[in-house]
């Protein structure tokens, strides 16, 4: 179904040019405020590269995924990496990638190799859903954060782009007794489906999560660093403040699930070890990623914000997760911390390699812990 575009027009910053475009029916215009603010400060910055900047405010991206579903994206076209995939490394895009792109409340494309021009495409239903659509300050956040990419492109970054990594194989190294028959009407009809499908989802989620933390993470945390550097670090801290609230609401739900799987430990549907690692697993994949966003503002020189964030997790979150999880983000916080740019004499993608390498150890370390064993591959990406 075609849409009716309901808002255009034109705005001249400096030496860039805004075009905006919204089939959104109202809510427009603090939208457009928002990006305003943040590219007005951004051209100031000596190597700003954008001339053309069309922002598109959209009720949701189906318009944008309808596109990338029939092929349209030029080989060299990036997707600004947030918390899924980076869909620059990847010539095609897979419907699950597609899919993902419908929660991101903001998304940056841009070419590589011709950065005059850019897109930032706004899903106002997703803002709507994660609390952003009426919060002035973190819109700026996102916004500021997005444009930030580009800017924070560098060897570093190129050389995280080379690499390819998969997970292929992860298993439970100890013996596991059968599971308890299940009985229908007195007779016998085989063994709960359920604990396997979720034990045989754990390889999946670990690939995912191991890109995101170990090959996604520089141009994160060199992102975030900018955006901070860029005189953006309220908006930023403000942005995410609300989702270290989120991440500490979140853990009612946690709470949900560890009850709901012991008591099918309780039928003896389940082991307390295969609770034990399907919690562990939800504790890596689900609060891991909170370090790509407070490591930056130790980089950056701002303690006092990063213990701000901190001081959240370490009251609402930290006390009700795995400490084996806890000690996964201590961890890989210090290991962001320390990401710099290649020594004298080394090459880019060897270190990188054994960078992102250090934190999937960090993470196969505390499966083992679980009796998790989790195989992998890292090598040079095929493009």
């Amino acid at each position: 179904m075609l849409r009716s575009i309901n808002h255009f027009s034109l705005h001249r910053i400096n030496s860039t040019e805004l075009r905006v475009v919204s089939d959104v029916a109202e809510g427009v215009l603090p939208v457009i405020q928002a990006e305003e603010s943040v590219v007005r400060k951004y051209t100031q910055r000596t190597g700003w590269p954008h001339r053309w900047i069309t922002l598109f405010v959209l009720e949701d991206l189906q318009p944008l995924l309808r596109q990338l579903r029939q092929g349209a994206r030029p080989a060299s076209l990036a997707f600004a990496p947030s918390e899924n995939r980076d869909y620059h490394a990847r010539q095609n895009l897979s419907t699950a990638d597609i899919a993902a792109l419908s929660e991101r409340p903001v998304v940056n494309l841009y070419d590589l190799a011709d950065l005059s021009t850019c897109n930032i495409f706004v899903n106002r239903r997703e803002m709507m859903t994660q609390h952003y659509w009426e919060d002035a300050q973190a819109m700026r956040g996102l916004m500021a954060h997005e444009h930030a990419h580009p800017l924070a492109e560098n060897e570093i970054t190129r050389a995280s782009r080379q690499i390819h990594f998969q997970v292929l194989d992860g298993r439970v190294t100890t013996p596991q007794p059968p599971p308890a028959p299940v009985l229908f009407g007195g007779a016998e009809t085989g063994t709960t489906s359920e604990t396997g499908n979720r034990l045989s989802k754990i390889p999946r989620v670990l690939d995912l999560l191991g890109e995101k933390l170990s090959l996604l993470a520089p141009r994160e945390i060199l992102t975030n660093e900018m955006t901070i550097q860029s005189s953006f670090s309220e908006d930023l801290l403000h942005l995410n403040l609300c989702n270290m609230d989120n991440a500490g609401a979140s853990i009612a739900g946690r709470t949900a699930l560890a009850q709901h799987l012991q008591q099918e430990v309780a039928q003896g549907d389940l082991t307390e070890q295969e609770t034990g690692l399907l919690l562990l697993v939800g504790d890596l994949n689900g609060f891991l990623p909170l370090a790509l966003e407070i490591a930056p503002f130790y980089r950056a020189g701002k303690p006092d914000e990063a213990r701000a964030l901190e001081q959240i997790l370490e009251t609402r979150v930290f006390p009700f997760l795995d400490p084996l999880a806890v000690k996964c983000y201590m961890d890989l916080r210090d290991h962001y911390i320390a990401l710099s740019a290649p020594s004298a004499g080394n090459l880019p993608l060897s270190e990188m390699v054994a960078w992102s390498n250090t934190v999937l150890q960090i993470l196969c370390q505390a499966l083992m812990v679980k009796d998790y064993s989790l195989q992998y591959e890292m090598g040079l990406s095929e493009r």
